[in-house]
């Protein structure tokens, strides 16, 4: 079995709004061949709560607006660490950095297939990383500064 179109359709709408939020990593997996409770899984990360917060309300919107689609359910809001959106075809997981690479779900869905996403989201692999570095640098500038 594999993702059916609607989700394939919901997926892509759900990175391009993540992509334009200036989410990181965003990766989706097809899921359906070993979950029956849904098709496909997306996954995306931000380096604050509040980023994380605005990606899931940007994702609920378009696709709300664009594709009539409702979240059966949404949790995680009150510590803004890592929500989940539930339209039961996909679920979207926006998590924040440092619970991404926690909990790795990529290590738990690596067998499943790569669903392709738009450009704008494919572009952000390794922006987790990069910023990650960026932080690092900053940090170690500004505590020298400090001696």
């Amino acid at each position: 079995m594999t993702a059916t179109d609607r989700s394939i359709e919901l997926i892509s709408a759900a990175a391009q709004a993540a992509a334009d939020k200036l989410a990181h990593d965003i990766i989706a997996y097809d899921v359906s061949d070993v979950l029956s409770i849904t098709d496909a899984f997306l996954l995306a990360s931000a380096p604050n709560d509040r980023q994380v917060k605005s990606i899931v309300d940007e994702i609920e919107e378009r696709l709300g607006k664009e594709l009539g689609a409702k979240p059966v359910r949404r949790e995680g809001d009150r510590d803004a660490r890592w929500i989940l959106l539930d339209y039961v075809d996909i679920v979207v997981h926006v998590q924040h950095s440092e619970e991404r690479v926690f909990y790795a779900l990529e290590r738990l869905w690596k067998d499943c297939p790569e669903l392709e996403l738009p450009a704008e989201a494919k572009a952000t692999r390794g922006k987790a990383a990069e910023h990650a570095k960026l932080q690092s640098e900053e940090d170690a500038s500004e505590f020298g500064e400090v001696r």
